[in-house]
Parts: structure tokens; sequence; C-alpha cells
């Protein structure tokens, strides 16, 4: 009836795996009119997609040094909560002693607490704190995570390096993420799950001890759209934000043609947490420092797995939105991306500087960097990121300090 094929997928959607496309063709274009049923016929699908799951699902990395006993908790499905949470509590010390350099900075007398909260939905968050020890915070920075990442591997090194370089540090994994309760990296609404953010961290800045404090946001990659719909909801709320890669648009070249991405979202529809579109290796892309690259795997409750088909169509949604505000961003910025990033588009932070109505803005592009500025960068390259960042704060935080004391 359509008239349509769905081969043309891999010249518009890169990512989209077209081993795929035979089981996605049959359920759509029925070829023969065999009496078999909607409903055999939508069980046979299911079945097609399970058994690409339990493929992804065995694909486990081996750990040396690892016994056995805590080898099959890092091998466990990952989808709920419980087993992110006996993965990370059983491997945390491994983590932490990874030869990173985020993992080498000492700062004695650092104040760090772990949280679990019930938010209004019912949904159990966790969040993490790292205080100075000594001298009262100069301004409190608030974490938003990437794209199936979570607070508690790779940032735990950056949260400790702003700590010590006198910053109250406050981070959460979203609902579905981390060790936050959900579905492993399902987002259902970005909306909600923004909201999500904001009650907490709202609930952190009312405390007496940071009302006072300077208060900046801090995204990375998707956790840069997080901050950005976080600001449009709150326009007044926010001192700064500090952008790293931040996901504000879907390259072109990535987007399907619209009646396609039609289909796409009607299969969403139907299986909306099916683990349905492929994408590159993201530690390939993402890290530049092959050996920084294999530390990737450490991050045992990281997602994986292919995107669930609803969040990249809420993903795609929330791109095409920021990018349609992007004049509304009024907040002090910090942008920085690599030169050759390919999982965010450099140009598109350019667009997004260029366009922001913010008369205090600031963009830096690294040359040669790839996605992972902070993680995946060599060793010199990270120190020159991390640098700029605490520069930035201070000038802010003393910028605020200075204004508040007239």
């Amino acid at each position: 009836e359509f008239g349509l094929s769905l081969s043309p997928i891999s010249h518009t959607f890169p990512y989209f795996d077209c081993s795929l496309l035979p089981g996605i063709h049959s359920l759509l274009f029925p070829t023969s009119l065999m009496p078999l049923t909607i409903s055999n016929h939508f069980q046979e699908f299911k079945r097609f997609l399970l058994r690409r799951e339990v493929k992804t699902l065995a694909m486990a990395t081996r750990f040396p040094g690892v016994d056995n006993e805590l080898q099959k908790i890092l091998d466990a499905n990952m989808d709920h909560v419980g087993a992110r949470r006996l993965a990370r509590e059983s491997f945390k010390d491994i983590q932490l002693r990874i030869d990173h350099i985020l993992f080498k900075t000492r700062c004695d007398g650092l104040k760090t607490e772990e949280s679990y909260e019930v938010n209004s939905k019912g949904v159990e968050i966790f969040y993490k704190s790292w205080l100075p020890g000594t001298a009262r915070p100069k301004a409190a920075v608030f974490y938003c995570h990437g794209y199936g990442d979570t607070c508690t591997f790779f940032f735990e090194g950056i949260a400790r390096k702003l700590a010590c370089a006198g910053y109250g540090v406050f981070a959460m994994d979203y609902p579905g993420f981390g060790l936050s309760e959900g579905l492993h990296c399902y987002i259902p609404s970005f909306d909600s799950l923004v909201d999500d953010v904001i009650e907490i961290y709202s609930k952190i800045k009312e405390n007496l001890e940071f009302q006072s404090l300077p208060s900046f946001l801090f995204g990375q990659s998707m956790g840069g759209a997080v901050a950005l719909k976080m600001h449009l909801k709150q326009p007044k709320a926010w001192d700064g934000a500090v952008l790293v890669a931040p996901m504000c648009k879907i390259a072109d070249d990535m987007v399907p043609p619209k009646l396609l991405a039609q289909i796409l979202i009607g299969i969403a529809n139907i299986l909306p947490k099916k683990k349905l579109v492929p994408q590159k290796n993201l530690a390939v892309a993402a890290f530049r420092d092959l050996k920084k690259r294999e530390m990737t795997a450490y991050n045992v409750i990281g997602y994986r797995d292919k995107p669930r088909l609803w969040t990249a169509v809420e993903m795609l949604k929330t791109t095409q939105e920021i990018e349609r505000r992007l004049e509304e961003v009024s907040l002090p910025l910090l942008i920085l991306h690599g030169e050759a990033d390919i999982v965010t588009d450099p140009s598109v932070s350019k667009t997004f500087y260029e366009k922001a109505s913010s008369s205090d803005k600031k963009l830096k592009l690294y040359k040669d960097a790839y996605h992972s500025l902070l993680e995946g960068e060599p060793d010199e390259m990270i120190i020159q990121v991390f640098t700029d960042i605490v520069l930035w704060l201070d000038e802010h935080s003393l910028k605020h300090s200075s204004f508040s004391d007239k």
C-alpha cells in the first residue's frame, strides 16, 4: 500500500543496522496472505528481537584478576537496578584503582556522601555530593551526565578534582540510569526526566548550607541537553552553565527523511523499550587515547546495548526543540568541544554560541580532540580542559560574590 522499502535507512540513517530489516519489514509489510494472525506475526517478531538481545547480553567483558563469583555479578543483565547496584558495590574499589589521571588526584579531607531519595513519582533516585574538607565552597556545581552513563565512575574523578579546586559538587543518576530505579537507559519522556533532575537539585539548593552559593550547571553530551532544558524551564535559577560537547542537535546526515522518521516512530509506539537503534562503538568514537578507551569497560553499570526505540525518539525530539529555542538561552555559558568530535557535531556548538542571547558566553574548541574531553584524551589535553573549566568557574564565582557584596 505504501509502495515503500526500508532499504534507504542504510543511507539516510547510518547507525541503523540493516540486518534488522527482514524482521521489521515482515512486521510492517507482510508479503503473503497466509492465514497467520497479526498476533502470531507479532509474537514471531518479538522472538526474533529476543534472540538478538540474548546475543548482545552474552558479549560480556572479562576482567583480569576477577574471580568467577564477581564475574557472574558483572555479567548479569543490568536492565534492572538491583543488578546494577550489586555490580557497582562489588566492583567500585577496582574501578577507582585504574590507571587514569582522574583517579590520581589526592585531596585530603574531602567530604563525600551518597544518598537515595524517593521522588514525587515514587522512583528511588541515587545522588552524591563531594565537598571541600575545610573551606566553605566557592560555589555549587550540579552535574548532568551523558547518555547511558552514571555519576559513579569517571565523574567520580572529575568531581574530586572540582572539589579539590574549592567547589561543592552534586550529581545524580537519572531514572533508569546508573543506580537510580527504572529500566536501564529507557527514557519514556525527556521532559519528565528533566523535571526529575530539577526536583532533586532544587531540594539540594534549598539546603541552608548551600542556599547563598552561586550555582552552576555542568552538562556533558546528552547532559548538555538536560542542562539546557533545565535552564529553559527555570530561566532565572542558575548562575551559569559549563557544557562539554553538548547534544543540542542531531547532525543533518543522521536524521532520516520525514516519512521514514514517521515509520520509525510508528515502530517505537509498538515496541518502545526494544533495543533496535544500533550505533557505532561509542568508546571508539568518543575516546582518542587508546589506553583510556580500554578503561571504558570498567564502567560496568554503563549502558552498552543498542538504544531503545523510544529513548532515541525522545532524544531526537529534544534536540529539535533545543535547536528551535537556542535564542532563548540567556545564562552565562562556557561551551567546550573537540574539533574532531563525531558523536556531537562541534559546528553545532558554534551555531549555538552565535545564536544564544547570553551576553556572557565563551566557546573553546580543542584541536584534534574527540568527544570525551575529560575522560578520553591524552593527559595534557584533559589537564588543559579542566584548567579552562576551573578558571571560568573561579571568574564567575568571584563575579557573583562581588555582586552579592554590593
